[in-house]
Parts: structure tokens; sequence; C-alpha cells
């Protein structure tokens, strides 16, 4: 296996990790310019996820050139994880705003990836043990999980408070000679 190998998987999930640590204060920008309305940025994330998962799916189809054609279970699987992408995408929106005042992105998008890190971890445990060549999970895995929560909390606490841009207080009409009324 060459170094290109290793990197690019790397690299993917560095941007994932990019794309989704800057999700968070988006659609908190999103909420506040919709006057606090949490489902009109939900809207728009829906819209966003299927332009660019329609047109990723198929650019990604056609690049690796497999045929236009899908089985019942990819079918149902993909339907089954784009669904708990959605409704994570929907909980998430609302643990963003059900804060009062605005969105604590700083405090919702550690738990949320943290977590996701540990429920993925606990569902390949009770999926391996269908399996008979699986091995038992390590001390370290659960060494791990308790790092994570800790690191939860640590960076939930520590992280900078940090609000969408104040609105200018002093907004004076400008008037143009022509527009000045006559006395």
């Amino acid at each position: 296996m060459n170094l290109a190998d290793v990197m690019k998987p790397i690299i993917f999930a560095a941007l994932t990790a990019l794309f989704w640590g800057l999700y968070g204060p988006a659609i908190g920008f999103a909420r506040t310019a919709e006057g606090n309305n949490p489902f009109k940025p939900y809207l728009m994330i829906g819209v966003a996820y299927l332009i660019w998962a329609i047109i990723g799916g198929a650019a990604g189809m056609g690049y690796t050139k497999v045929p236009f054609t899908f089985s019942g279970a990819g079918v149902t699987w993909g339907f089954i994880g784009g669904s708990l992408g959605a409704f994570g995408a929907l909980t998430l929106t609302l643990a963003m705003f059900s804060f009062p005042g605005k969105p604590r992105p700083e405090l919702v998008m550690p738990i949320v990836f943290g977590g996701a890190v540990t429920v993925n971890a606990i569902t390949n445990i009770v999926l391996s043990r269908q399996q008979a060549d699986a091995h038992a999970p390590s001390l370290n895995l659960w060494l791990g999980m308790i790092v994570v929560a800790v690191g939860i909390v640590l960076v939930a606490y520590n992280t900078p408070h940090v609000g969408p841009p104040k609105k200018s207080q002093a907004t004076t009409p400008t008037t143009t000679p022509a527009e000045k009324p006559a006395h």
C-alpha cells in the first residue's frame, strides 16, 4: 500500500470534519437571518442535501463507471441511511435552537461528533457479535470512549462563544439635494 492510498481517505475524512465543523455555526447564522425560526434553515438543509447527494452520487457513479441499476437491499439500506442522516440533521437543528436566545453550536457540536463516534463503535460491537471470527472489544476501545466523553466536556466548556455580527446602531438616512423637501 502506497502513501497516496493511505492519504486519500484521511484527506476526505478531514474535509468531512471541516464541513461538519462549519455546519453548526452556518445554521446558527441562517437561524438568526430567518428571525430565529429553526425550520426555515432545516428546509434549506434538505434542499442542499438533495441537490448535492444527487449531483455527487451521479458524478461518483459515472466516474467509477458503475451501472445506474440498484438492488432492493441497496435501495432499502441507502434510504435508511439517508433517513438517519436527515433525522440527525433535524435533531441537530432542534438541539441548536432549543436554547433560549442564540444558537449554541459550541455546546451542541462536540456532543454530536463525540457521540457519533461512540455510537458507531457500539453499533459495530453489537454487529460483530453476529460474526464467528470477530474479536472482542479491547480495553483501549472503552478507554477511548471515556476519553471522547471527557473531550466533549472540555471542548464544549472551553470553546469561545461567538454570535452573529451585530446590526449597525447608527443608521442615518441620506438624502441628495434633489430629494430634500421644499420649504
